[in-house]
């Protein structure tokens, strides 16, 4: 610990299942928390250091600001000194809505439409002619030109051009000025008279600066009068309107012009942006998508449930009009160094930054060099996290939690803060060996502008490469909420002091070395998959064994297993309404009878939704107590014991248990509920027991609890035990579904299928199940897998941890590199075969060093 600083002093801290924990913390550290899922790690890094960072930041805002925090609780804590504002940067922070992108959450994207806005080059969409704009005698010619000798043309400056508003000030102002005519949507009107418009439409509005012949000595003279009345009304804009053939023209000395005549707008920010009516496509709204026929008349048959259980996997097409790019014709007409705004935004970083780099040389635009600058800046932010595979127009909603949050960290790397406390949680999730020294490097760079930087971690690099490393445990839930051990990672591992530094010291293993599975000699195969940016992948996928898919982040396994395999099984056995990316043939599908995917969406979406109702325990319990005497004798039924419908529920909560209060400006507040205080129930169901307890008590204990309780009981115990085996022992039945981690929700579904008896043909798909786990949890998840492929299924798992690696049967890695960079089938083999023969490989050398580690 540092010498020089005060360390942040936590006293007392009890917070969900904190053991009244004493922690000193260094600042200006990289400091990592470690142990077991739910051993309290998050209970003290999130729920009491950030939340006390929080609450002390609003208490030193004005009364006004207080006023929306007094529902807020002060974390279980006797007392902490030394800490600083603090900032979170968690999993699944970034707005999931249609318009987010990865360019607009980290404002990338601001600089973006300001260096198009300034030094874009204008093209006729029609003639493909560059455009420019045009001078005084230009503009006299042109209008000279498009009249016969003698005619009448009425000069008007155009002050608002499709804005909505009622504009009774400028009607005002106008007038003042001494203008009297004005034309609002092609409409003459007196300016001395009353306007009323409709402030919700858009509108083109126009002031008469003069009536002039064409051909008359003056003509000219009045021409370029009205040019510098328009200068300072309109910006340079001028229209015209002939009297006699009613043809209209618009010119600008500050715009672009085509020679035709034609308008087109001013180059501004807002024209390249996809949520506003200036810069959207018109079609789609600026979502560049649109729903196709055949969804939105399916969608018509589907029940509220089946539809709420659809949104997330629902397959858009590109809009048609903008071909997915959300911009109208006129923004994408204009053009830096040959790239439309939207060609800029498909390029990952890495391939922008390197476009950008060879450019700045050739540029003598001073603004323009400005920009590329900060763009480039913040681009590099992106590379340093591990993120610059992604391109600035990739939506924020199809983002993992890891890629969200290494997001918000470069961002955060950008502002250049100093004595803060950041949090970070599980920052390496979904992050290949490859890139992981690059975020520790950024992350280090954090603390040495003065930061402290305390990270929730599991991983083994990560821990290694701290200045501090605290150790929760011993177990989860009840077992857990203590100080293990703490100390630098090399004293802990010395000392062999708790179960992560065996597991570092290699001590105690993961997974043994062990003989692979040669499998039941049938595959499925699948030929020209093309799909993002997938290069014409053939695959044969082996049954009956563990198949690991790993590769750099953004290097298509996704693309292959998740969007390609999985939604050609989906589509022949479930009649899924999500098409698969683009392929030739597959063939093999007769093998299985059944996919089962285990990911880290949500168990449900609301809080009623826990892991006794998903797992379908709850039924069963419920027809338990419903056969107790006291329950027989007052006709009890196992729906009053449901809290979901009307019977034996709360009717105040509505079997919630609790009551929402709204926020000004803040999200809602949940109390517990005044009535039942919490129960969900009335007060004669509670009467009912077994065992004791009632059927409020039971959705508290935990899954390992409930065991004990239910430990005779054929329809219940069996699937208690499935949830202990996957390491969930500690959860409690009742838990609201809304405060599980990814990895609590993906093991909970793993347990269900678990409960299921197995037909040996089923095709299990794993994305990411590490994230989260310690490495006793993934030692347990391993056990599982294997368990499921020696009953004759398959495991696929798309992963970059080495130890689920080293333990497959059958590795495939795609690559070489990101995105474009990407896409190609670089190895099939075993482990031992990849060490032997990496060639391309970026997952050979890490493994090797892995084995070389533990001496295999």
């Amino acid at each position: 610990m540092s010498e020089d600083l005060d360390p942040i002093v936590i006293r007392g801290a009890r917070e969900h299942n904190l053991k009244s924990v004493d922690l000193d913390i260094p600042t200006q550290k990289f400091v990592v928390i470690t142990g077991p899922s739910g051993s309290g790690k998050s209970s003290l890094a999130f729920d009491t250091l950030f939340a006390e960072g929080q609450r002390r930041y609003m208490e030193s805002l004005s009364a006004y600001a207080r006023q929306f925090m007094e529902q807020l609780s002060k974390p279980e804590v006797d007392w902490i000194d030394g800490l600083s504002p603090s900032i979170s940067i968690e999993q699944k922070t970034i707005s999931s809505h249609p318009r987010s992108t990865v360019g607009t959450v980290t404002s990338i994207y601001d600089f973006v439409r300001l260096l198009y806005a300034r030094v874009g080059e204008v093209r006729d969409p029609e003639s493909g002619e560059t455009l420019r704009a045009l001078d005084e005698d230009e503009i006299i010619f042109k209008i000279q030109k498009g009249a016969v000798d003698g005619e009448r043309v009425y000069l008007y400056a155009s002050v608002v051009r499709g804005k909505k508003g009622e504009y009774l000030r400028e009607f005002e102002q106008w007038r003042r000025m001494g203008f009297s005519k004005v034309r609002i949507d092609e409409k003459m009107h007196d300016l001395f008279d009353p306007i009323l418009i409709n402030r919700h439409s858009h509108h083109d509005i126009d002031i008469l600066l003069d009536t002039v012949q064409v051909g008359k000595s003056d003509f000219e003279q009045r021409v370029r009068d009205a040019l510098k009345v328009c200068d300072k009304v309109a910006e340079g804009w001028l229209r015209t309107v002939n009297r006699e053939s009613k043809k209209e023209n618009l010119y600008g000395k500050k715009i672009a012009l085509p020679s035709s005549g034609r308008s087109f707008p001013e180059l501004e920010p807002r024209l390249f942006s996809f949520n506003s009516p200036y810069g959207m496509c018109k079609n789609c709204k600026g979502l560049g998508l649109i729903d196709t026929p055949r969804k939105t008349s399916r969608k018509r048959n589907l029940d509220a449930e089946t539809l709420e259980e659809l949104e997330d996997d629902e397959i858009m097409i590109d809009c048609p009009d903008c071909k997915g790019a959300r911009l109208n014709p006129d923004a994408l007409s204009v053009s830096f160094l040959g790239k439309t705004v939207h060609e800029f935004t498909e390029m990952s970083g890495r391939q922008l930054i390197d476009f950008l780099d060879k450019a700045a040389p050739t540029l003598e635009n001073p603004v323009a060099v400005r920009l590329i600058g900060e763009i480039i800046e913040r681009l590099r932010f992106l590379d340093d996290v591990g993120v610059g595979y992604l391109s600035l127009g990739r939506r924020s909603s199809t983002l993992s939690g890891g890629e969200a949050q290494r997001i918000r960290l470069a961002t955060q790397l950008g502002t250049q803060l100093s004595g803060v406390l950041y949090v970070l949680d599980e920052p390496s999730i979904g992050l290949h060996p490859k890139d992981h020294q690059k975020l520790l490097k950024s992350l280090k760079g954090l603390r040495d502008l003065g930061n402290s930087v305390v990270v929730v971690e599991h991983d083994e690099e990560t821990m290694l490469e701290a200045d501090y490393l605290i150790e929760f445990g011993p177990g989860a839930g009840v077992h857990g909420g203590q100080i293990v051990a703490q100390g630098t990672p090399e004293k802990l591992i010395k000392g062999n002091l708790c179960s992560s530094a065996e597991y570092l010291s290699g001590k105690r293993l993961v997974s043994e070395k062990r003989p692979r599975r040669s499998g039941s000699g049938e595959s499925i195969d699948i030929t020209g998959c093309e799909g993002h940016n997938l290069n014409n992948v053939d695959f044969s996928l082996p049954l009956g064994k563990l198949v690991v898919f790993t590769g750099v982040s953004g290097s298509g396994k996704s693309s292959l297993v998740r969007h390609t395999i999985e939604a050609c099984i989906a589509q022949k056995f479930y009649r899924s309404l999500t098409d698969p990316l683009k392929y030739k043939t597959i063939t093999g599908l007769e093998h299985i009878d059944k996919l089962v995917r285990v990911d880290q969406k949500p168990i449900g979406r609301s809080p009623r939704s826990n892991p006794a109702t998903y797992t379908g325990l709850f039924s069963p319990i419920r027809a338990i107590y419903s056969q107790s005497p006291d329950a027989q004798i007052r006709g009890y039924a196992p729906g009053t014991f449901s809290f979901n419908v009307k019977g034996g529920r709360c009717d105040s909560c509505e079997g919630a248990g609790r009551v929402k209060i709204e926020m000004h400006f803040l999200p809602d507040v949940y109390i517990p509920c005044d009535v039942c205080h919490g129960a969900r129930y009335r007060r004669d169901v509670l009467e009912v027991r077994f065992k004791g307890k009632s059927i409020s008590d039971v959705l508290e204990l935990s899954i390992e609890e409930a065991l004990n309780v239910f430990e005779n009981q054929p329809l219940v115990e069996p699937k208690l035990r499935t949830l202990v085996e996957v390491g969930l022992g500690y959860i409690k039945l009742g838990q609201a579904a809304t405060t599980l981690s990814g990895g609590e929700a993906q093991r909970i579904k793993l347990a269900k299928e678990l409960s299921k008896k197995s037909t040996g043909k089923t095709l299990y798909l794993l994305d990411e199940p590490t994230t989260g786990l310690h490495f006793d949890d993934i030692r347990k998840l391993l056990l599982i897998c294997h368990k499921l492929v020696d009953l004759g299924n398959t495991v696929v798992i798309i992963e970059h941890n080495l130890d689920v690696i080293s333990a497959a049967d059958w590795v495939v890695e795609l690559g070489p590199g990101a995105g474009v960079d990407g896409g190609d089938l670089i190895f099939e083999g075993t482990p031992e075969q990849l060490i032997a023969n990496p060639g391309s490989s970026n997952t050979g050398p890490f493994l090797r060093d892995f084995y070389s580690r533990r001496g295999w």
